[in-house]
């Protein structure tokens, strides 16, 4: 029997602090696992697939980010299932806006540039309502330093001390568009500390754990445990892969924006 398929593109926030990342795992609250038990509830027994554009790890949260929806056999009236949908999701997880598209769309390999920003604080602890949003560093950091250091990602590198466990398929190099360290004057709230900051990497894309590894050897590195020599080392494809291990926590990570290019 012929199946007739309709596609829709859905814009989404959501706060990952209580979720064990996007993708569906058995036994863990994952954020695909209750998109979908909401989208379920909203079209009773209609047959449908969710792709989305990335998968945030564990505690990761996002300001902006794309799922696709396949339907099939049901065209949706987009205002009456968008106010369902929204209804029913958890407080921590928002629909921004949704349209149509079609078959020839795909959310995975359409070109896309993404926009990472890593907040933090250092000095003294902060509020723990605070913890969510942003890693606190309780040791003095030298900014400085590290934002000079950050500027050395951006352009393209070979990766490889950047990415957790790659695989023989993994592509290692890239292209970082932009790497700073700046104030953070992006989110605020009255319980974040008087001052923080954030990292903020954009790029086409990222490898496993890459923002969280380069976010950590930038912390040593305001620590004094590292040198600037040190990162350059992790950058030269001539030098033997350094392993880097200080993976900050992912609760300061947020994807922050995706911006979908013209084909």
């Amino acid at each position: 029997m012929f199946r007739k398929r309709f596609y829709y593109l859905i814009q989404l926030q959501y706060l990952g602090f209580r979720y064990h990342g996007w993708q569906k795992q058995p036994s863990v609250n994952t954020l695909q696992r209750m998109v979908e038990r909401t989208i379920t509830y909203v079209l009773g027994d209609v047959s449908f697939k969710v792709l989305a554009a990335g998968r945030t790890d564990a505690k990761v949260s996002a300001n902006e980010t794309y799922i696709e929806l396949f339907v099939d056999d049901k065209s949706l009236v987009l205002t009456d299932f968008f106010e369902e949908f929204n209804r029913n999701l958890p407080q921590d997880i928002r629909g921004i806006s949704i349209s149509q598209t079609d078959q020839h769309f795909n959310i995975i390999q359409h070109p896309k540039v993404k926009e990472y920003i890593y907040m933090f604080s250092f000095g003294s602890k902060f509020h723990p309502f605070s913890a969510p949003f942003m890693y606190n560093i309780i040791d003095d950091l030298d900014i400085k330093k590290m934002q000079k250091a950050a500027q050395l990602f951006e352009g393209k590198h070979n990766f490889r001390s950047y990415c957790h466990r790659p695989n023989e398929q993994t592509v290692l190099e890239g292209e970082i568009i932009t790497c700073e360290i700046v104030k953070n004057e992006l989110y605020t709230a009255n319980f974040f500390p008087e001052e923080s900051y954030l990292l903020r990497v954009i790029g086409k894309g990222f490898k496993r754990n890459q923002i969280r590894l380069m976010m950590g050897v930038l912390v040593d590195l305001g620590k004094g445990k590292i040198d600037l020599d040190f990162i350059k080392k992790t950058l030269d494809p001539t030098i033997d892969k350094i392993v880097l291990e200080h993976i900050v926590p992912g609760s300061g990570l947020i994807l922050n924006a995706i911006v979908l290019k013209e084909e």
